[in-house]
């Protein structure tokens, strides 16, 4: 991939971001009540057409607009990035019907959406879902059960609710659906959260659903899933991104104003060096989640890979320089209030939700280790084909030696993909991976 940069004119538009961030989105935030959905927020988010733009975003406008906003107004960019997550599986795989009845008001920030996936026991082991929908014997579905740490929840007007259709059939037998609010049965509660976001719980007693209400395919919403989750990825590393920068730049204030021992702060080489770490490593996840974005909206097949990379590098530096900036500024930034006591408990959620460090780990090993073993082989037959020709070498149990490795080879690749499509991480294009 080449060398990244932004151009003058996606420049200007994240300059202009901030300032829309701080100067008419965070006094709305500031009124809002924390873990509750703001609505006058993102109706606010709907009247400057930014809840729109997601709709039609490449990942790196995505990325660009959750970073701007974050640098300003952490509120605004969750409010922003909680109504994309439940809204994109609509915009992406709704019906005509679905589509016209959801997204001119989602747009408009007058429905609030959801994006219900995580439970109790499928947290980071999404296929291991088990809200279970019953056939009700009229080709609809009532579903039983509960979703936890749900996006918006339970105050969404509508939710992209993933539930098991097919027992024991891991993640082949999820199903997507469009339920709305005011179904009988849906209920839930707000939960109390470290970061201040708005999460909560929807449970399901036999709440009904039809054929009209399915996003996509019978048995096929992990799919549904997954399209959602390898767009939004790259951006919650942005959304990290955005925080680090905002306490980089809290802390050059700081250390360059603040007198200590007959200077300021920035005197103390253990200082400055701290601050050149935390620029250097927060300008490093930037790049890496710019590069994921690319890749992904020119259909790159090592989207994947690149996603988890992005979010895992993004999301734990943003700790770090989070931590960083707190330690530097003493304890005036441990009080309510402050720009780093807020920042201090936005920063850890996003090492977790949509894949927790240790699951990024995991898919970056997997995809490393897939990459080699579709390689070996055809590296062994190059090896064999540059030996002079021995016809008592020639045969494996029978066979000739390249179709004994043509047979490994391809016996590796259907493992390999089998595995990835049972999590959804099969990094070729959408439209041929069967969920």
């Amino acid at each position: 991939m080449p060398a990244f940069s932004l151009d003058p004119g996606q420049i200007t538009w994240c300059a202009e971001l901030r300032t829309l961030a701080a100067e008419h989105l965070a006094p709305l935030a500031a009124k809002g009540e924390p873990g509750r959905v703001n609505r006058p927020l993102v109706a606010a988010l709907g009247e400057l057409g930014l809840i729109a733009r997601l709709f039609d975003a490449g990942a790196l406008d995505l990325c660009l607009l959750r970073e701007s906003l974050a640098q300003a107004c952490t509120e605004a960019e969750t409010a922003l990035a909680l109504q994309g997550l439940g809204t994109h599986p609509v915009a992406a795989f709704g019906t005509t019907a679905q589509r016209a009845r959801w997204l001119p008001e989602a747009a408009a920030g007058r429905a609030v959406a959801a994006f219900a996936l995580s439970e109790p026991g499928a947290g980071s082991d999404a296929a291991a879902l088990a809200l279970d929908a019953v056939p009700d014997g009229r080709g609809g579905w009532r579903l039983h059960g509960e979703k936890r740490w749900i996006s918006n929840a339970p105050e969404a007007d509508f939710a992209t609710v993933f539930a098991r259709t097919t027992r024991g059939a891991g993640a082949r037998g999820v199903t997507a659906f469009l339920v709305p609010a005011d179904r009988p049965g849906l209920g839930g509660e707000h939960l109390d959260m470290l970061s201040p976001h708005a999460l909560g719980t929807l449970t399901f007693d036999a709440v009904p659903v039809g054929p009209e209400d399915l996003l996509g395919e019978p048995d096929r919403g992990f799919r549904v899933a997954m399209h959602t989750l390898n767009l939004f990825r790259p951006s919650v590393g942005a959304f990290a991104v955005g925080m680090a920068q905002a306490a980089l730049d809290a802390a050059v204030a700081h250390t360059a104003a603040r007198p200590a021992f007959g200077g300021v702060l920035a005197d103390l080489q253990a200082v400055s060096h701290r601050i050149a770490e935390m620029a250097t490593r927060t300008e490093a996840a930037r790049l890496l989640v710019y590069a994921a974005a690319t890749a992904y909206d020119s259909g790159d097949p090592d989207v994947p890979r690149r996603s988890a990379m992005a979010k895992l590098l993004a999301t734990e530096t943003a700790q770090f320089v989070v931590d960083a900036a707190v330690q530097v500024h003493g304890a005036a930034a441990l009080q309510r209030g402050h720009l780093l006591e807020h920042l201090y408990r936005e920063v850890r959620a996003p090492r977790i939700y949509e894949g927790a460090t240790e699951v990024q780990r995991a898919i970056i090993a997997k995809e490393l280790y897939a990459a080699h073993a579709s390689r070996a082989p055809r590296a062994a037959d190059a090896v064999d084909a540059s030996r002079p020709a021995d016809a008592s070498q020639a045969t494996d149990a029978g066979r000739p030696a390249d179709a004994s490795h043509a047979a490994d080879a391809d016996q590796a690749t259907d493992v390999t993909r089998a595995s990835r499509r049972a999590d959804g991480t099969d990094p070729r294009p959408e439209s041929k991976v069967s969920a």
